[in-house]
């Protein structure tokens, strides 16, 4: 008689399937609580930057790029248009004020000039004909004025001898009255004389003045054709380097065409460019500074450019101390000062703030074996350091380096 077997519910495949399942479902497991935030990572702590947070003194400030330019540039421009035909220097040479540079020619403007010259020649003759007959009629005035102060006196003399003589009746009435007539009429002459000869001295003075000013006025111009025609010869203004000269010979050059610029080589100056973020914030009188040849310099702004060009703005700054060989064009690292100093907690800058974005850091473990997450509050920066306002307290040691490998992890273990 066959027994039955009683048949078993698990056989090593169906064993084999279970312990699969297990397997996956703790790795889901692991993945879930990883992706939950709780997982630690094992790092070196060679391969990371583990810095204390310090009290100490903190300015704002932002790094800019500074050239160095001449203190001051002088730009020369063609004053008058014309053909370049002589060139006395070259570029780069060292000026003095009023040196000649270059030469230009304009015939039209030298025209001018001689019909100006020969105008004011012309002026100076007919003034001078003028003054001449001006001199005569005078003179004849005068003659005429002491002819008649003469008769007058010859007048005066025969009334008053007839007077006498006809009280003593030695003449007749007549005769007195002839001589009373006679002596009144030179009277009326005389004042008529004086009367024409003050008219004359005032035409005289009036027709003097106005050929003196027209003669000024005349002379003014030819005075400044003279000037215009003088601006042919381009002279150095100021002593200086001649820099960016575009002259050839034969070139014909316009008027108030670009010929090159003068630098002064009495200092110098830097050009910054700074974002537009902080335009509202720059103003004279704040202070950079930088370092060369291991000396610290300062920088104070002296004027600044609110014109905006691709998302930048400029400052012109001057040297609080010269610095000793640099040179124009040379470039500078500037840390440009945005506050007062003052004291705050500092940690040094680090890969790590563009991971967090400053709202939380790794921070050590007492022992230094871990280090943890914690929430902070960053304030303002500068080149070097972050301004800790809450999270953080003296002496705490935080991770500054890249967080770019540590993922969601939590926790990290410090591995020697």
């Amino acid at each position: 008689m066959d027994i039955p077997l009683e048949k078993k519910r698990f056989n090593a495949k169906k064993i084999g399937y279970l312990l699969g399942g297990v397997a996956i479902l703790g790795l889901i497991v692991f993945v879930l609580i990883s992706s939950m935030g709780g997982s630690k990572l094992n790092v070196e702590k060679e391969r990371i930057s583990i810095n204390s947070a310090t009290l100490g003194v903190f300015q704002e400030n932002i790094p800019v790029n500074g050239i160095i330019l001449p203190i001051t540039t002088i730009y020369l421009d063609a004053l008058e248009g014309g053909r370049v035909e002589e060139k006395f220097v070259e570029d780069g040479a060292i000026m003095k004020k009023g040196d000649p540079i270059l030469r230009l020619s304009n015939t039209d403007l030298e025209l001018s000039l001689v019909n100006q010259e020969t105008q004011v020649y012309n002026l100076l003759t007919q003034m001078q004909i003028s003054q001449n007959a001006a001199r005569q009629n005078t003179i004849n005035r005068v003659n005429q004025f002491t002819d008649v102060e003469n008769s007058l006196i010859e007048a005066k003399r025969v009334y008053d001898l007839n007077k006498k003589l006809y009280d003593k009746d030695a003449i007749a009435r007549q005769d007195l009255i002839q001589a009373e007539n006679n002596y009144n009429y030179q009277k009326e002459r005389m004042a008529l004389s004086n009367q024409i000869l003050a008219q004359d001295s005032i035409s005289v003075k009036i027709e003097g003045g106005q050929a003196r000013n027209s003669y000024q006025r005349t002379q003014n111009a030819l005075e400044l054709m003279r000037r215009k025609v003088a601006d042919l010869v381009v002279r150095a203004p100021v002593d200086g380097q001649l820099t960016s000269l575009d002259a050839e010979i034969g070139q014909s050059k316009n008027k108030g065409e670009r010929l090159g610029q003068i630098d002064v080589l009495s200092g110098f100056k830097v050009r910054a460019d700074i974002d537009e973020h902080y335009i509202s914030r720059i103003y004279t009188g704040q202070t950079g500074s930088f370092t060369y040849n291991n000396e610290l310099y300062t920088l104070e702004i002296k004027k600044v450019y609110t014109q905006v060009t691709n998302g930048r703005f400029q400052v012109d700054m001057q040297f609080q101390k010269e610095a000793e060989g640099i040179r124009r064009g040379q470039t500078l690292q500037i840390r440009l000062a945005l506050s007062d100093e003052k004291q705050a907690l500092l940690i040094p800058k680090g890969g790590f703030f563009q991971k967090t974005g400053g709202n939380w850091i790794f921070k050590v473990s007492e022992d230094g074996n871990t280090a943890y997450k914690v929430a902070i509050t960053l304030g303002s920066q500068n080149t070097e350091y972050y301004e800790v306002v809450s999270g953080l307290e003296p002496g705490d040691k935080v991770i500054t380096s890249s967080y770019d490998n540590y993922g969601e992890v939590q926790e990290l273990v410090l591995k020697e």
